[in-house]
């Protein structure tokens, strides 16, 4: 990704990405974004933008199958998540859904994705550690919770479903404390100019709301105006 695309994209929040593709439709109905609240380690952080390396997880119980094949997709999930081109992400589904219970990430797993090179994780399952994970490394997740439970990976590289949104392997992903939504393919490059335009229109109503004297008035006169520029 060319790295000015990649600064512009981690300074703005998700939201503004919402909107920026919409500027880019021409109409609203983007829907390719998570429903629901979402858990964010270091709030303050900003967005996380990678491309997504997917896999799926469960800690309900233990796993069924022999040791050695648990080992191998370990590693094979590990070695998924250490090569490959960035920015990346890390997107895991924890199948167990709503009744997730353990923590895929904490202290050992952010540290090591961090040292992997990643820009953060999303997940719809559980997170410990708060206060040890590793610095500078965003986790967005469905729950906090104390336990690893019998956490293990399940499938590797086969796309995950984050609180309703389908992220395939590969997929360009902007994540905050809002939530994440892919970016669909084509539209990268599109958005500076789409994010600036979305900026200059808003500024319409947020400087007349800021300005002295604001009433009625001006704020009809500056809707009138913004309405006609975002048309």
């Amino acid at each position: 990704m060319n790295p000015d695309l990649l600064q512009l994209l981690r300074s703005v929040d998700t939201p503004t990405v919402c909107n920026a593709i919409e500027v880019i439709e021409g109409k609203r109905g983007f829907n390719a974004f998570t429903r629901g609240t979402m858990l964010m380690n270091t709030p303050g952080a900003g967005a996380i933008v990678g491309y997504a390396r997917t896999a799926k997880i469960s800690g309900l119980a233990p796993p069924e199958e022999a040791p050695e094949v648990i080992r191998a997709r370990r590693m094979d999930y590990y070695r998924h998540m250490a090569t490959g081109d960035g920015p990346a992400l890390a997107v895991v589904e924890d199948v167990d859904g709503a009744r997730a219970v353990g923590a895929f990430w904490g202290e050992v797993n952010t540290t090591i994705h961090k040292g992997f090179g990643l820009a953060g994780a999303l997940t719809n399952g559980a997170m410990r550690d708060l206060g040890d994970m590793a610095p500078g490394f965003p986790v967005i997740a469905g729950s906090i919770g104390p336990s690893h439970a019998f956490v293990h990976v399940t499938e590797v590289a086969t796309g995950a479903r984050i609180f309703g949104l389908e992220i395939v392997d590969g997929a360009l992903v902007h994540a905050d404390r809002h939530g994440a939504l892919v970016i669909p393919e084509g539209y990268a490059e599109e958005l500076p100019a789409a994010i600036a335009r979305m900026q200059e229109t808003e500024q319409i109503v947020l400087s007349a709301a800021r300005a002295p004297g604001f009433d009625f008035d001006a704020f009809e006169a500056a809707w009138t105006a913004f309405e006609k520029a975002r048309t």
